[in-house]
This record gives structure tokens, C-alpha cells and sequence, in this order.
């Protein structure tokens, strides 16, 4: 029986290890508070958690309007309110409680990013793929079922190594792009809250946008990723650009900015 490529594989793990790295790094540099990964876990659970509420009852008719602008417009306004207007909401929460200092910031934003791409989007993957290459190495009942549901639904998962690789390729890409929005958005909401600058939400907020694309995704996918990634790096650099601007500097080891420097985002 013909099995899965194992070489699909490959992305939920570049991409776990991607992010866990990320985390690892700002903890270095920046030692952030712990209770980040709570937080952060608050904003994007909620955030999903909220997206399903409202796409289960309404979903369906929104795509049977057959228009992708108004399907775009519904998937972006979406991401704008729940998963930035939250991000904004729990980093406010938590400024509050004394919980968010300037060398969490960083932290914050990688921490949404992490909670999609390494948790949500790719370790429930890296199970599945690791449950289908198990099962279909052997034999019987299950594996005959298996084989049969996803030559069916998922037929691309017994690609040849070359078509495995660039499908690989292109999710690790799509991911990365996520992280960049994530933690973009994410810094901006951080730091707007810690230096009372409501101007870094206002900028944070359109790139929730992003997912306006998703329904012109399958009419020319690479061309889809090639766009998502340069907003993604646009994102990045008016994350970064805004903050030097508005936000002053702050020593690593400093828990508060001092007046006299300017803020770097990524340092």
C-alpha cells in the first residue's frame, strides 16, 4: 500500500522549531516575563475562539454570495477586530495588573505567532502526518480506511519527492509570513499600550487585513504567498519604523525606558 511522503513532515517541524527558536531568543535577550506565554495564549485562543462563533452560523452564507471581495472583506474585518483589537485588549489587561514591561514587547508579539504556527497549525499537523505514516506502513482494516479517506480528500500527500518539497517550500513560507504579521501586530499592540500611544494600535490594526487575500489564494497560490510575505515584511518594518519614532529606548536590562534613547524593534 502506498504511504504518505514522509517528507511532508518536514514543514510542521521547521516551522515548531522556527518559532520555539524565537521564543527561546527573546527570552535571552529581553528575559520576559513567563506569564507571556499566558497571555499571548489568551489573545489568539480568544480570538479563534470568537472567529468560530461567528462563522459557524454564518459562514455558509457569506460564501454563497459567490464574491470574493465580500468573502475577503468578511474574513479580514474579522482578523482586524478579534485577533489585533484583542491582542491590544489583553496587553492593556495585563499592563494593568503590572504584568507587561517593555521587555516583554518583543515577547508578546513572537508569542501570537507562536500560538498559531507552532501549536495550532503545525503541531496538530505534525501528529496527524505522523499518524498516517504509521498507520499506512502497516497493514488491515484501519489501513485500509485510512489510505482510502485520504487518497480521496487529501490525494496531494502521496506527491512525489519534488512536488513534497516544494509544497513544503511554500507552507514553511506561508508560516513565516504569519509569525512576521503576528509579531508585527502583536509589538505594535504591546508598545502602544506601554507608552500610552493609541497611534501604534491605529497602525497595528489594518494589518489584520491581510486575510482579505485568502479568497484569491487558489486562483494563482504562488503568487498569493510572494504577496502575503512582502505585506508580512512591510508589516515588520512599520512595526519597527513607527516605535523608533514615537517610543523611546530601553536598556535589556532595564524594566522601565529611559528618556534619552531611541526604541529599536528587532534590536
Amino acid at each position: 500500500m502506498q504511504n504518505i511522503n514522509p517528507l511532508f513532515i518536514l514543514q510542521p517541524l521547521v516551522v515548531i522549531a522556527f518559532s520555539v527558536a524565537l521564543m527561546l531568543y527573546w527570552y535571552k535577550k529581553r528575559h520576559f516575563h513567563a506569564n507571556i506565554w499566558l497571555f499571548t495564549l489568551i489573545a489568539y485562543g480568544g480570538a479563534i475562539a470568537l472567529k468560530y462563533v461567528i462563522q459557524i452560523p454564518t459562514i455558509d452564507a457569506a460564501k454563497s454570495l459567490a464574491n470574493p471581495f465580500i468573502l475577503g472583506a468578511y474574513y479580514g474585518v474579522q482578523t482586524v477586530f478579534l485577533e489585533v483589537g484583542l491582542a491590544y485588549a489583553i496587553a492593556y489587561y495585563a499592563f494593568k495588573r503590572g504584568s507587561l514591561e517593555r521587555k516583554d514587547a518583543e515577547a508578546y508579539g513572537s508569542g501570537l505567532a507562536f500560538w498559531e504556527n507552532a501549536v495550532l497549525l503545525s503541531a496538530l499537523s505534525l501528529v496527524n502526518l505522523v499518524a498516517y505514516y504509521i498507520i499506512l506502513s502497516g497493514s488491515g482494516s484501519i489501513a485500509d480506511l485510512t489510505y482510502n479517506q485520504l487518497i480521496t480528500n487529501a490525494p496531494g500527500l502521496f506527491a512525489s519527492n519534488s512536488e513534497a518539497l516544494a509544497g513544503v517550500g511554500i507552507g514553511v513560507l506561508e508560516r513565516i509570513s504569519s509569525g512576521m504579521l503576528h509579531i508585527a501586530w502583536g509589538y505594535l499592540c504591546a508598545m502602544a499600550v506601554l507608552y500610552r500611544n493609541k497611534k501604534l494600535f491605529l497602525i497595528a490594526l489594518p494589518m489584520g487585513l491581510v486575510d482579505f487575500l485568502v479568497p484569491f489564494a487558489s486562483q494563482s497560490p504562488i503568487l498569493f504567498e510572494v504577496v502575503v510575505f512582502a505585506l508580512a515584511l512591510l508589516s515588520v518594518f512599520v512595526a519597527w519604523y513607527a516605535t523608533k519614532k514615537v517610543a523611546p529606548q530601553v536598556n535589556p536590562d532595564q524594566s522601565t525606558p529611559s528618556s534619552t534613547e531611541a526604541a529599536t524593534f528587532p534590536p
